[in-house]
């Protein structure tokens, strides 16, 4: 089971994204718009991802009439695709590289220009602002020059739909995070209009792209979701997208810039849950005695983080330091390890102690403020720390053993249920909450939308805070 890390955060400065929208598979979110006859012979998609890693075959944009005329933009978990179909592929782009990494933004960028001699250059897929060369299916669209629409092509064609999060049907529905979305219809803009290297770490990084408006043409739009009313807004002024299943709660402060934690659904295999709302979701399975992690782990610093249990009878909420291995394998068990439990005990470096703070059930937000630095952990209920004391005073606090065997010295945040039969459900909250939040507080370097007040000296679990304090 492979460890996912944070990768390291670009550097100080440049164009911040502030927001993305959560797009939730089992809930069929998605956006539609009604398109009229545009170009039949150029278009640009480029947007900002992060799949929930599930694997499935998800449609991120279609320009759709019915499953027999249909052009898509599409990832799964093996390949990026994109596809012209009328009862036979007109355009089939699958490149070889796999992209479901659930704890990595990535920016996908498609240009179409069927004026083009060579036929490759017609239709070009760029991932991290590199062009993709190894494909496992290719069939070029035709060469067009001039003219309307033909039967064969079903980009902007006005008897088609376009949806954003998956196709007409209600099938192949995206999961994970979208940012940045943008389509130009009529224009091959090219890549450098939406993204830059970064001199010091070399990493594609996202530029101010409303400028080209100008360039959106008959069925063209970008959204920034900087509208939590509105998510569905098209910044450059064009009619707004029409939004299904999607709420206040899908906006997201989750971006390319600024990366959070969310739970690891590739750490599933003996856990066997659910992962909905962006990861940030998780139903357990029926099975006792196991566990899911956090993407993000952690060495070093002072963290917090609070989740929400929904449903269910028996939980452990805490840290680990592995992926669940084994069948039987409850968090807490181990050296290294602190969980609290719905009874109110605690369960520390493998030892069971009753008594430790006050049971919880559904409903209830429970809290972490984890100290790397000092070994320490404090747990709380709906913002009232247990008996470990109050971190915020520099006081008490239940002493994590440290061992050796820790993979780089990282914790790993976790949820598991051992009730011996049933599921829970929780909904975890990095500092970019999946669950409606009463009373809004950040992190001191103004990150995170948490419940209650973060400790001093703590932080939202976050690339951004990562690079200063991790």
């Amino acid at each position: 089971m492979p460890f996912i890390l944070p990768a390291n955060t670009l550097s100080a400065g440049g164009y911040d994204v502030d927001n993305s929208c959560i797009f939730d598979r089992a809930s069929t979110d998605s956006m539609s718009k009604s398109m009229s006859d545009g170009s039949s012979i150029k278009g640009t998609f480029s947007a900002w991802i992060k799949v929930d890693g599930t694997g499935n075959e998800m449609n991120i944009l279609s320009h759709f009439q019915d499953t027999s005329n249909v052009f898509s933009i599409a990832t799964s978990g093996s390949s990026v695709y994109v596809v012209d179909y009328n009862s036979g592929y007109s355009l089939q782009l699958a490149t070889n590289r796999i992209m479901r990494d659930p704890s990595a933004w990535f920016h996908l960028y498609v240009a179409i220009d069927r004026s083009q001699a060579t036929a490759d250059n017609r239709n070009r897929i760029f991932i991290n602002g590199v062009e993709e060369t190894s494909f496992s299916n290719r069939t070029n669209y035709s060469q067009q020059t001039s003219g309307g629409h033909q039967d064969a092509i079903s980009m902007n064609d006005g008897q088609c739909t376009m949806y954003l999060g998956g196709l007409g049907d209600g099938n192949q529905m995206f999961g994970g995070y979208l940012a940045e979305v943008v389509w130009l219809d009529g224009t091959a803009s090219a890549v450098t209009n939406f993204g830059e290297f970064d001199e010091d770490s070399g990493i594609f990084k996202p530029i101010d792209v409303s400028g080209l408006s100008s360039s959106k043409g008959t069925n063209g739009f970008y959204l920034d979701f900087e509208d939590a009313s509105n998510l569905g807004n098209d910044a450059f002024g064009g009619t707004d997208l029409t939004e299904s299943n999607i709420a206040s709660t899908n906006q997201t402060t989750d971006t390319c810039t600024n990366n959070f934690s969310t739970m690891n659904p590739l750490d599933n295999y003996y856990f066997g849950g659910t992962f909905s709302d962006g990861n940030l979701t998780v139903l357990s399975a029926s099975s006792p005695f196991t566990y899911c992690t956090s993407t993000f782990g952690v060495g070093a610093g002072k963290w917090y983080i609070e989740a929400k249990w929904t449903s269910g009878s028996y939980l452990r909420f805490g840290i680990v330091h592995n992926p669940s291995t084994a069948v039987d394998d409850n968090p807490g068990n181990s050296a290294g390890e602190a969980v609290y439990r719905s009874d109110g005990a605690i369960v520390l470096n493998g030892t069971e102690s009753g008594g430790y703070g006050s049971s919880f059930a559904s409903g209830d937000i429970l809290s972490i403020a984890l100290d790397c630095d000092n070994s320490k952990i404090y747990f709380a209920k709906n913002g009232v720390y247990q008996a470990s004391g109050v971190p915020a005073n520099g006081t008490g606090g239940t002493t994590i053993t440290d061992v050796t065997t820790l993979p780089s010295g990282n914790y790993f945040f976790t949820f598991g249920d051992n009730a011996g039969s049933g599921t829970s459900t929780v909904s975890f909250n990095f500092g970019s909450p999946s669950f409606a939040i009463s009373s809004s507080n950040a992190d001191g370097n103004g990150y995170g939308n948490f419940e209650y007040a973060v400790p001093s000296g703590y932080y939202a679990l976050n690339t951004k805070n990562l690079a200063e304090y991790g």
